[in-house]
């Protein structure tokens, strides 16, 4: 590895012992719901993702609620039911739309993280293996029903 990458790793690795010996996280870790996300980390990303979507609308929402509280304190109450009902009806379409699309996200992630290390780890094995044979002055044979250029002259 590069020292880039070696340092990189050593801050990241920093972030990341911050984070678990914070108290709360540590509480948090050691309830149920922490266990049930920490045994299901396709599930935890679901929810952070539905979470960060969400948090826009569910503004909107709240907003709306107190812009239509106000026009009823001023005198419109039957309207403020049937607005607020509308914008529930219309929030509860947005929330179920990107909770489809937080699990759409969240499992496009995950492919691409399984896929990448896997690369990742195939490429580093590789050079570690010429890195190996470069070092026993070794060379990959090649095997001899391979070699097609020597069967087309051996044939003419």
């Amino acid at each position: 590895m590069s020292k880039e990458m070696q340092e990189l790793q050593k801050q990241w690795h920093s972030v990341v012992q911050t984070i678990h010996s914070n108290a709360n996280v540590v509480a948090f870790m050691n309830s149920r719901v922490g266990q049930y996300l920490d045994d299901h980390p396709f599930v935890a990303l679901s929810l952070l993702m539905f979470i960060a979507v969400s948090a826009v609308p569910v503004g909107f929402f709240l907003v709306f609620v107190v812009t239509t509280a106000v026009m009823a304190c001023i005198g419109v109450i039957v309207m403020e039911g049937v607005v607020i009902a509308i914008g529930g009806i219309a929030l509860l379409c947005v929330l179920c739309g990107l909770g489809a699309l937080s699990l759409g996200v969240s499992g496009v992630l995950s492919v691409s993280y399984v896929a990448l290390s896997t690369l990742v780890n195939y490429w580093c094995a590789s050079r570690a293996q010429m890195r190996k044979q470069d070092a026993n002055g070794s060379l990959p044979q090649k095997q001899p029903g391979l070699d097609l250029s020597a069967n087309t002259a051996k044939s003419e």
